[in-house]
């Protein structure tokens, strides 16, 4: 096996290292997580590729997770397809370098946004988009089509994410196309998953001339669309309504000590547009595939709404209560987790693993779907779907840690349990209301554009029989 120098550490690195180009031969730019999955499982749980220059370490170890967890010791880094979004959201929650300091007045001025107090809010908007999915379903069970699950659980969740947080409805269900902030957006995220040749000295800059030129386009048209929805609420006579968008703006008007300027509350909504729905469509769409292919958990799950919910509209406190429907949920972002990396530097110098020797601003990518199966975490059996892994007792037993779909530390996802609430309740009202089948013939192909997401997955919809 070939291995390389990095951290004062020999690390296992792919045999057919080329000069000056190192690694490409191997790579893949369109299936990135997915070809790093397979060369993990050729070289161990942790490795190195370089390209052009550019090193790149991977984590795929639960043991080394859950140590890279220790916040005296590492942060977050800006990996660099999450760093080429920061030309979208700047310093955004997501995009923030470390030390920038509207990170923090950020993070502490929106942290009520997501308290109980505020998902009681936020529940009936969720009821009223489920609904509006509900509505789009009914008309394609009727008439005997299918649906493109992804595409329906992204815009759902954008959905969402606009009416709750400024109170924008993108009108998903009432146009044919998609809506053009959409489009931007995809592209944009699309550009940004193959971005990481792009930050090759003097090489980066010739690669993709056309797709950079695309991705200004569709940077710019996002921008615009944040800019009016800004000033409309500025402009707008009377109250205003009692969201994350007036949350940041009532800040600025009232001087608060963490208040916001009007660029980072444009990188702020941003920020929340294009990775705020994603995780929850990613998790919903991996979810239905897992169930359509088994049957025994379909039963199980619909049975327990049955049971929790009844015939009417779920309350706020009927959500917690499907812990069968959640633990599908979390199985499904086990095993295919929509933000699938994350980096992390070290803050010191300091040894991982009691062998891998890292200096100060050293940093590693941990690659979660390899971290999710580990076998020495999760079992012989882990690439295998099973809810029941998600038991409490079964929690207890593992090493925390070592489960991380919504990042680590102080950094983590903000809007974890809006994510969950939400992709809980869409679930169960699916399940209470249709038969739902996938062609037998399909086979799971998953997308990649920074996150995850099933590909070509077309459900039959039929209502219960």
């Amino acid at each position: 096996m070939a291995t390389s120098r990095v951290f004062d550490t020999e690390i296992p690195r792919p045999p057919k290292r080329l000069p000056l180009a190192g690694d490409v031969l191997g790579m893949s730019l369109k299936t990135p997580v997915q070809n790093s999955m397979a060369t993990h499982k050729a070289l161990g749980p942790v490795f190195e590729r370089t390209a052009f220059g550019r090193r790149f370490v991977f984590v795929c170890s639960g043991e080394l997770t859950a140590e890279l967890s220790d916040e005296k010791r590492f942060a977050k880094h800006l990996a660099p397809g999450v760093e080429a979004l920061r030309a979208i959201g700047g310093d955004g929650l997501f995009t923030a370098y470390n030390e920038e300091p509207n990170w923090r007045r950020a993070h502490e001025l929106l942290m009520p946004a997501f308290t109980q107090q505020a998902m009681r809010r936020y529940h009936a908007t969720m009821l009223d988009v489920t609904a509006q999915l509900v509505a789009h379903w009914d008309r394609r069970a009727r008439s005997g089509g299918d649906v493109d699950v992804a595409a329906d659980m992204t815009k759902l969740t954008l959905e969402t994410i606009g009416r709750t947080g400024f109170s924008y409805s993108f009108e998903p269900f009432e146009r044919e196309e998609r809506h053009p902030f959409v489009e931007a957006m995809v592209g944009g995220l699309s550009f940004s998953q193959r971005s990481m040749l792009r930050t090759v000295p003097v090489v980066g800059r010739f690669l993709f001339p056309a797709a950079k030129r695309q991705y200004d386009l569709d940077r710019a048209h996002m921008h615009d669309v944040v800019d009016a929805v800004i000033r409309s609420r500025s402009d707008a006579p009377g109250p205003a309504p009692d969201d994350l968008l007036e949350l940041m703006l009532r800040a600025s008007r009232e001087d608060d000590p963490n208040k916001l300027d009007a660029v980072n509350i444009r990188n702020q909504v941003l920020t929340f547009l294009v990775a705020g729905h994603e995780t929850t469509s990613g998790a919903l769409s991996f979810a239905l595939y897992y169930l359509m292919r088994d049957p025994e958990a379909y039963t199980r799950a619909r049975t327990e709404v049955e049971e929790v919910w009844g015939d009417g509209e779920p309350a706020f406190e009927q959500i917690a209560k499907l812990r069968y429907v959640r633990r599908v949920l979390d199985e499904a972002l086990r095993l295919w987790p929509t933000a699938p990396a994350y980096a992390r530097e070290a803050k010191v110098d300091t040894t991982l693993g009691g062998r891998y020797r890292m200096r100060a601003g050293d940093w590693v990518l941990v690659l979660l779907p390899a971290v999710h199966r580990d076998r020495a975490v999760w079992g012989d059996d882990a690439d295998e779907f099973d809810p029941d892994r998600f038991l409490p007792e079964r929690v207890r037993a593992r090493p925390a840690h070592v489960y991380k779909p919504f990042g680590t530390g102080e950094r983590a996802c903000i809007g974890r349990q809006f994510a969950l609430h939400e992709a809980t309740l869409v679930l169960g009202t699916l399940l209470r209301r249709y038969d739902l089948a996938m062609d037998p013939g399909y086979r799971l192909k998953v997308a990649e554009r920074l996150t995850l997401m099933p590909d070509g997955m077309h459900a039959r919809v039929s209502f219960r029989a």
